[in-house]
This record gives C-alpha cells, structure tokens and sequence, in this order.
C-alpha cells in the first residue's frame, strides 16, 4: 500500500508529521469515523477530519480559517481528484494555522 507524507492533530497534541496509507480504512481510522474533507486551494490542501465530529461530541481539536474542527484532523495535498503528499514543510504548516 501506498503511504504519503501528511500532518496530524490531535485534540490532546500538537501538529506532527507522517505518513499514512492511502485507503478509505487507514484514513478513516485516524480521524476515527466517516470522512468529511474542507479544500483549502490556496494551500493545496485538504483538511479531512471526522465527519460526525460534533454529533457526537468529540473534543475540540483546532481552528483553520474559521473552521472549528472536533476529533482528529489529516492534513494531506492534493492532486485533481486524488489525495497526494501534503506540500510543505511541519514547520510551514505550523506558522500558517497559528
């Protein structure tokens, strides 16, 4: 299976890099649920997070351009229709969501 460079938050930590598989399953699994994902363009990004996150009262994790997310977050790129490395450096991505 395929793994790609992405970061990860959790509501209990901060931003960290690493790779994940790229299956339904694998991502599912880290967000903990249902997949959701919000486009982030002029990054490159996409924010996947979990997408009954707040129904189901999951902790608050963080918010990105006025976006509050609950659970975990991935943080991948994206190439047309396809998930693909995330773009930047940990230390990039930190400085734009503080």
């Amino acid at each position: 299976m395929i793994r790609i460079k992405c970061f990860i938050k959790r509501p209990d930590s901060d931003w960290y890099a690493t790779h994940i598989s790229m299956s339904l399953g694998a991502i599912q699994n880290a967000v903990g649920g249902y997949i959701e994902t919000v486009t982030l363009p002029k990054d490159h990004v996409v924010i996947i997070c979990n997408e009954e996150g707040l129904l189901r009262g999951l902790p608050y994790c963080c918010t990105i351009d006025g976006i509050s997310f609950c659970g975990n977050v991935v943080v991948l790129g994206y190439d047309g229709d396809e998930f693909a490395p995330v773009p930047m450096s940990l230390k990039e991505w930190r400085e734009r969501v503080k």
